[in-house]
């Protein structure tokens, strides 16, 4: 007989108790789950509010680039580029960063984390960046702020009285801004950072061109004609007060900035062109290289790659030349030098160009994409007062909608400008190239401000820019040899850039040096020669992201075509490719790498 406790079985009363324990746990149990999941939500809101507040404060930092990325709440402002400020920023950034790393991302979702990560690698590049003192260097011919707020003027909007308020703060602003640059050269000649002297020459010419009064400033051209809107005595007013500070102000801050670089600064920039001249110079250079490629690669694998890249290309190169009929690739290159034809007979041309193979391009691209942005590409030409210093650009269009995007052209020189390679170059620059990855990312939705207007990444945003260039060969353009030429030009034209980047900045090859190798590698016109040149020995680094981008994505590319087999989609490559915005390529291709494979298994678990 079972013997009876309490006038109960111990079998029954141990039953009893463990139902109870069971109920215990279970409450307790979706208690710790309830406090994680609110605990979770706690770390994600504290992670936004960071990543809010941070894009907050580089807009201030940078409201410039607010316009670019049509953040309209700071039109009215201009950059303070003094030493005190760039101290204050990196303080603010340090700060940022410190808040960010206290944050558990554990548990929470996969784009949250993807945040912390990119905003962590943000913060540090720009710490970088002050551990080396850039902005005592503020002045160059190509990137120099100097030349920013007359560029400005082609991307703000002029719809209401409210915008030319903003802008008379603007030109009210410019002077200060102008004083605080001057402190920082200042600073810059001080501690031994300074341009190259003969590059200098050219930032004097420049400030003196901007240096103009009256109707023919470019700062001038928002009121050539106000919108009728605007009551025609504000009209009146506003126009008056627009030349008044262009007259009073404006043109005088140019002259005393040409005044100081001709006078002062000119005569202490460096004699060498390569950044190994300067302070640190060589450590200075590998940063450099890992921002723009954002890859741990370093400045003589590059060059390796690039002596690499520039034979394959040739021969690609000869292999058209006979195919058209010329016994070597120097003949062929010789006769499109001698071929009048292949020269531009005037600006408009240029520019008409550039639509014919935009518009040819977008009947192509449901082939390639799933998905395309609203936002419609249009062509300008560059500024007149910068085209003998710029080279090709484009301009993203404003996040809002209220900006296009823009191919600008520089029609400068025409009459020794080429036409081969203009249809590689509107593919690279509008579509699918700039355009179509910039508004992309611009139109993602439930990404933070800092990831859809994401342009840092030099490495994806021109990688997938010269990928887009191959993209046009995939679907039945190029028609023309001569076009054709043109794109292997132009992917030429990176491949140098690897091997004369590396030169002048690793190996101290002299400015000639960098001529000589495009000459011998390139058919490149003279002018973008002389450009291109120019642009690496006061940009260095920046010029290797564009090859190593696409290497990178061709890569990936097949990568998981092999993985995938003839499950391969280009249309759904691309659109994870281009779907979380630009993203440097160590985590693009962690990603991507990734992606590939759960699609293989998840086609498995169908079959």
């Amino acid at each position: 007989l079972a013997a009876v406790v309490d006038g109960r079985r111990p079998d029954v009363l141990l039953y009893a108790h463990s139902m109870r324990i069971a109920s215990l746990l279970l409450f307790f149990g979706a208690l710790a789950l309830n406090l994680l999941a609110d605990d979770a939500s706690v770390r994600r809101q504290r992670l936004n509010d960071l990543i809010a507040e941070e894009w907050t404060a580089e807009l201030r930092l940078q409201p410039e680039m607010a316009t670019f990325f049509g953040e309209r709440g700071y039109d009215d402002k201009l950059s303070n580029l003094s030493v005190a400020a760039s101290r204050a920023a990196a303080a603010q950034r340090r700060g940022f960063l410190k808040r960010l790393d206290a944050i558990d991302a554990a548990g929470l979702s996969e784009q949250d984390q993807l945040n912390k990560e990119l905003l962590r690698w943000n913060l540090e590049d720009a710490l970088a960046a002050y551990e080396f003192r850039e902005y005592e260097m503020p002045l160059d011919q190509f990137s120099g702020y100097h030349l920013l707020p007359a560029t400005l003027v082609s991307v703000t909007p002029f719809l209401t009285q409210g915008d030319y308020e903003n802008y008379l703060s603007r030109l009210h602003a410019l002077p200060h801004t102008f004083q605080t640059m001057i402190e920082a050269a200042r600073a810059g000649m001080k501690d031994g950072r300074m341009p190259p002297k003969f590059l200098l020459e050219k930032v004097a010419r420049q400030a003196t061109a901007l240096a103009v009064r009256g109707e023919n400033s470019p700062f001038a051209r928002p009121v050539t004609k106000v919108p009728d809107g605007i009551p025609s005595a504000e009209q009146k007013r506003l126009r008056a007060e627009v030349l008044a500070a262009i007259n009073r102000e404006v043109a005088p801050a140019y002259e005393r900035l040409a005044a100081f670089v001709k006078d002062e600064y000119d005569a202490k920039g460096r004699i060498q062109e390569g950044v190994w001249s300067l302070p640190r110079g060589d450590e200075y250079y590998r940063v450099l290289v890992r921002r723009a490629t954002t890859t741990d690669l370093d400045p003589d694998q590059i060059h390796e790659i690039g002596l690499k890249q520039v034979a394959e290309i040739e021969a690609a190169m000869t292999a058209l030349a006979k195919q058209s009929g010329y016994s070597d690739l120097a003949g062929f290159r010789a006769a499109l030098r001698a071929n009048r034809q292949q020269y531009a007979v005037s600006r408009e041309q240029i520019l008409d160009l550039y639509r014919k193979y935009t518009d040819e391009m977008y009947g192509k691209l449901d082939q390639l994409f799933g998905y395309l942005p609203k936002a419609r590409l249009s062509v300008i030409p560059v500024e007149e007062f910068r085209e003998k210093e710029a080279a090709t650009q484009y301009y993203p269009g404003a996040a809002d909608g209220s900006r296009k995007g823009q191919i600008v052209v520089n029609t400068g020189d025409f009459a020794h400008r080429t036409l081969y390679g203009i249809e590689a170059t509107a593919y690279h620059e509008g579509v699918p190239g700039h355009h179509l990855q910039i508004s992309i990312a611009q139109e993602l939705t439930g990404l933070p401000a800092f990831r859809r207007n994401a342009v840092n990444y030099t490495a994806f945003v021109e990688g997938w820019a010269l990928y887009a260039e191959r993209l046009g060969k995939e679907v039945g353009l190029y028609r023309d040899p001569s076009s054709e030429y043109g794109r292997l030009s132009s992917e030429m034209l990176r491949a140098i850039r690897l091997v004369v980047d590396t030169g002048v900045h690793q190996k101290h090859w002299t400015r000639q040096q960098m001529v000589d190798y495009f000459h011998a590698h390139s058919t490149q016109d003279e002018p973008t020669i002389q450009a291109e040149v120019d642009r690496y020995i006061v940009m260095p680094g920046q010029a290797l992201g564009y090859k190593i981008g696409q290497l990178k994505i061709l890569e990936l590319r097949e990568r998981a075509r092999s993985t995938l087999g003839s499950r391969f989609d280009i249309r759904a490559f691309h659109y994870q490719l281009l779907g979380n915005g630009a993203l440097p390529l160590a985590i693009l291709e962690r990603r991507m790498n990734a992606w590939a494979q759960a699609q293989r298994e998840q086609s498995d678990q169908r079959k």
